[in-house]
């Protein structure tokens, strides 16, 4: 009998001194295999304090390069290595530094979510839980954020500093429209809505909570309600079930769905465990060392 793909994973992992990490919004049974699952840059902090040689980096392309930048002593490799992410395609180093020149050379902010090359021409980076925190620890008043105009748009709201925007988007979240909101709300009448600050203004006005995604498994743990509308993607669903049984639930909308996010399945897993420099991500040391900087900072602040 041939040996199920999930025993060979963990077989090979095991033999090549490799962990698996594993986005939130990867499919189940990618999840399922993972020895550490959650949002990129905790995954990344998580993996850098392991033993591991290999880094099996399950999400996509920035993800991997972030897992670089904090890990250059091991070897991070990406199972799919077209996965990535419309919004960190939004800018451009060259494009940015040109900006922030134009601006007085203002501080820059940059979400994780965003290449190593752009970090590298940052001030400081931040996440989607900790932006207002990172916002207002500056002493600028006046600062530019990239690539996600709608996390700059809710970072705006929390501060008194000026916030120069860029305008990118995650299209999966950007596309989310008030009326699908209202038809989730009418079908789950006693559920609460949870957003990710990646939504458009008008959806985050519509929520009972704003969270990242680790926010919202935190926030769902806590919190007396047993039904919950997620403003996010899909594929937060299995994470947050698993880790509060006996509550539900529901996606505030089925298209929001990110076709990178669920490239990646077992056998890619496998082939780059045992393969590892076919699916190798390794940042240039300059722009590495740059970067470092900008995501040491966010880190320092707590």
């Amino acid at each position: 009998m041939k040996e199920p793909i999930e025993n060979q994973i963990k077989r090979t992992a095991k033999e090549k001194n490799a962990i698996i990490l594993a986005h939130n919004y990867e499919p189940p049974e990618i999840q399922d295999i993972a020895d550490l699952c959650g949002d990129s840059l905790e995954l990344s902090i998580k993996a850098s304090r392991t033993s591991a040689r290999i880094i099996v980096f399950c999400g996509v392309h920035f993800m991997a390069e972030t897992a670089s930048i904090l890990c250059p002593d091991k070897q991070v490799v990406l199972p799919v290595k077209d996965a990535g992410c419309p919004m960190a395609d939004m800018v451009e180093p060259e494009e940015l530094a040109a900006r922030k020149k134009e601006l007085g050379n203002i501080p820059v902010i940059t979400y994780v979510n965003s290449s190593a090359a752009v970090k590298a021409v940052s001030d400081v980076c931040c996440t989607s839980a900790n932006v207002i925190r990172v916002v207002n620890s500056l002493e600028a008043d006046e600062v530019l954020m990239c690539p996600d105009k709608n996390l700059a748009r809710y970072a705006a709201a929390h501060t008194d500093k000026k916030i120069h925007l860029w305008e990118g988007f995650c299209p999966f979240h950007n596309r989310l429209t008030p009326e699908e909101v209202d038809a989730a709300r009418k079908n789950h009448p006693h559920a609460l809505f949870i957003a990710h600050p990646e939504c458009p203004p008008e959806i985050l006005e519509k929520a009972d909570s704003i969270e990242s995604t680790s926010g919202m498994i935190k926030f769902a743990g806590k919190s007396h309600a047993k039904e919950f509308i997620l403003g996010t993607e899909t594929g937060l669903i299995h994470p947050i079930s698993r880790a509060n049984p006996g509550k539900k639930f529901f996606p505030v909308s089925d298209r929001m769905l990110c076709e990178d996010m669920k490239k990646i399945r077992l056998e890619h897993v496998l082939a780059s465990l045992e393969r590892p420099h076919d699916h190798e991500v390794r940042v240039d040391e300059n722009i590495r060392v740059k970067a470092l900087g900008a995501v040491q900072k966010m880190i320092g602040l707590g």
